[in-house]
């Protein structure tokens, strides 16, 4: 993903570009890491999805209850 960032301030600017310059770093890697770390995340981490949302959700279905009753019948004859 790209972005182009407007309006950057000037001190903010002389400050990413000293620290690109002091660590020997891309300007770049240097405003991402900064973003990253002020979001609270890391470069390796990606959003991970809990599913709290849907937990607790599952209604009854006499139709599926029906099918998985079927599927999960012991056919003995295969198990001999």
């Amino acid at each position: 993903m790209q972005y182009t960032i407007r309006n950057v301030p000037a001190h903010l600017d002389r400050a990413l570009r000293q620290r690109a310059r002091e660590q020997g770093r891309s300007l770049n890697d240097v405003a991402l890491e900064a973003l990253l770390q002020a979001l609270g995340l890391n470069a390796d981490s990606a959003p991970r999805r809990d599913l709290s949302d849907i937990a607790g959700t599952w209604k009854e279905d006499p139709d599926t209850a029906a099918a998985l009753k079927h599927q999960r019948r012991i056919d003995k004859d295969l198990w001999r």
